[in-house]
């Protein structure tokens, strides 16, 4: 364990956590990324057939999941912000006391922060979320959504995951704390 108060925290700060970061920067290049290219090649709100059951639909969401908020009239994109401001402040937090045992963790972790700050990308630069994911089937149609929403998904299924089958494992380990 490295002293967490060089870091100014309280908890110990293990070696190696921040390496996990290389993952959340992918996620954040991937997302912006797949995102430009969707507002430069897709015509708003018209989709393009890939699968049967796979569109291509450019979409701007000014709410959050399932357009939650996105009729509020402009304050719910600062509101919105600040929440991934201050969530990505505390995962950074896990992330840097997460032992180096809970890989699986840490990678859960670094998927949510990168999702979360790719759509704060969008929030605070365009007052919206690029969307362009369009999944259906028949008459229903499961919400837009883009890469970014696709980390955070997978990263708390990855904590989910962690939580029920893996934690107990490492907690019966021992206490010892890895480093690295």
């Amino acid at each position: 364990m490295l002293d967490g108060k060089a870091w100014g925290l309280g908890a110990p700060v293990h070696a190696g956590a921040l390496r996990w970061l290389w993952l959340t920067l992918l996620v954040i290049l991937l997302d912006l990324g797949s995102k430009w290219l969707a507002s430069e090649w897709l015509v708003y709100a018209q989709p393009v057939p890939l699968l049967p059951f796979f569109n291509l639909t450019l979409l701007h969401n000014p709410g959050a999941a399932f357009s939650f908020l996105a009729s509020a009239g402009g304050w719910q994109r600062w509101f919105f912000a600040l929440v991934a401001i201050g969530v990505c402040a505390l995962l950074l937090q896990w992330l840097r006391t997460t032992p180096a045992r809970h890989w699986w963790m840490r990678m859960g972790l670094a998927l949510i922060m990168g999702g979360a700050l790719g759509n704060l990308y969008d929030r605070i630069i365009h007052g919206h979320v690029v969307d362009f994911i369009s999944l259906h089937y028949g008459g229903w149609y499961f919400p837009a959504f883009n890469l970014a929403d696709t980390a955070i998904t997978i990263g708390a299924a990855i904590l989910i995951v962690d939580m029920l089958f893996f934690s107990g494992r490492n907690q019966a380990n021992g206490s010892s704390e890895d480093q690295s």
